[in-house]
């Protein structure tokens, strides 16, 4: 009986030890954040699709606050944020959107903040399980895919999922859903980390004659 005691025991010790290797989706995301929070700068071609519309550019991010995208498509359109504004120049209508942002609310995705901003917002949960599955039907491309809902109905989009290299620990691709189920999907490839970007970079100077629209978003900082 002693015997079958002990045997018992380290059985049902080893069981709770594995059970302590049990990878959840919480963790995972927790471990892409820690992996973000490493990256001083971050260089990568983006593709955004909305709808119909499809765009091509290049994304530069310093960590923490610094953002631009340089499109190929719509040519020369850029995407600008230093930590206080978001500008996006539209060269066709020779014009600039701005919009004063909340500091506390504007960390984009690919920075360790946004990430915690996500876990802390939505509930996380492997779309098939923790093990790599291809990003889309007959790809040879693996990731890992997290499905993230929303919390709270405030939150714009309802439904995100992240598709992540399992290697690298980086977000490959982001598929969102509104709340008026738009589907907006936004590919990153080509990712180059912790290169030289000058800050002097995330100075926008706009053309001149170009015409100058505040707060087109929010009102001020709320």
């Amino acid at each position: 009986m002693k015997k079958i005691s002990f045997l018992g025991l380290l059985f049902a010790l080893s069981c709770a030890l594995g059970a302590q290797e049990i990878l959840t989706a919480g963790r995972y995301l927790e471990m892409v954040s820690e992996r973000y929070s490493s990256i001083r700068t971050y260089v990568a071609r983006i593709s955004i699709q909305s709808g119909g519309t499809q765009m091509y550019g290049t994304i530069y991010a310093m960590m923490p606050n610094f953002l631009r995208i340089d499109f190929t498509s719509p040519a020369e359109q850029v995407v600008f944020y230093n930590g206080e504004s978001l500008m996006i120049y539209l060269p066709a209508e020779r014009a600039i959107l701005n919009q004063a942002v909340n500091q506390s609310g504007g960390a984009n995705i690919a920075t360790a903040k946004g990430l915690n901003l996500l876990r802390r917002n939505y509930i996380p949960a492997f779309v098939v399980g923790p093990n790599p599955v291809p990003i889309e039907s007959g790809s040879s491309e693996m990731v890992i895919k997290l499905r993230l809902a929303r919390r709270s109905p405030s939150e714009g989009f309802k439904e995100i999922i992240i598709d992540i290299n399992p290697e690298s620990k980086l977000i490959r691709r982001i598929v969102g859903t509104t709340i008026t189920d738009a589907v907006v999907r936004f590919d990153f490839s080509g990712v180059s980390l912790n290169g030289g970007i000058p800050e002097r970079y995330f100075q926008f100077e706009a053309p001149p004659a170009t015409n100058m629209y505040n707060n087109f978003l929010l009102k001020g900082n709320d």
